[in-house]
């Protein structure tokens, strides 16, 4: 058998060694997922209007195109330091949604192109660093924490950071 095979069984193994050892220990396997499923359910069903929110909030955001004046506003600034302002929306959306930072990450790759130095940056920012607010809004809002204290400023001090060390790295290794 070749790995790939392996790798088809691995799932279906797993699943059964799973009941199997319920089995042993004498634990009903169904009632067990029965419960589980309906925690999942009501699960969903609490964290779907922060969800909600959350995607309505990014959609004004990006459907208003401020963020595009923002840019041009700031531009000055972030040339002083040598930071390219076509990464600040992948900088700016990815704390909010993983999906829409690759998008704009995918979108940096055919514009400038996969081993361009915002290619890189925009590469070393997606895998470096997390969706904090979606993080913070999902988790938080699902057991119903309305003060995020400390952990906001935390997570987006990170993605700060992160962006820094992006750039950094890449100027260091790769140069600009």
């Amino acid at each position: 058998m070749n790995l790939s095979g392996l790798s088809q069984l691995f799932i279906p193994l797993l699943v059964l060694s799973i009941i199997g050892y319920a089995l042993y220990k004498k634990v009903n396997v169904f009632d067990e997922f029965v419960e589980g499923a309906k925690e999942g359910l009501h699960l969903g069903i609490t964290v779907f209007p922060c969800l909600i929110a959350m995607i309505f909030g990014i959609n004004i955001l990006l459907k208003s195109e401020i963020l595009n004046h923002v840019f041009l506003f700031l531009e000055p600034f972030f040339s002083f330091f040598r930071v390219p302002v076509e990464i600040l929306p992948m900088a700016l959306i990815r704390p909010i949604s993983g999906n829409a930072s690759f998008a704009v990450m995918i979108d940096i790759f055919r514009t400038y192109g996969v081993d361009s130095y915002l290619g890189r940056i925009a590469a070393v920012m997606q895998g470096a660093t997390d969706t904090t607010i979606y993080v913070l809004s999902l988790y938080f809002g699902s057991i119903g924490i309305k003060n995020i204290r400390y952990a906001l400023k935390a997570g987006l001090f990170a993605d700060v950071v992160t962006l820094v060390m992006s750039i950094l790295l890449v100027t260091l290794v790769f140069g600009s």
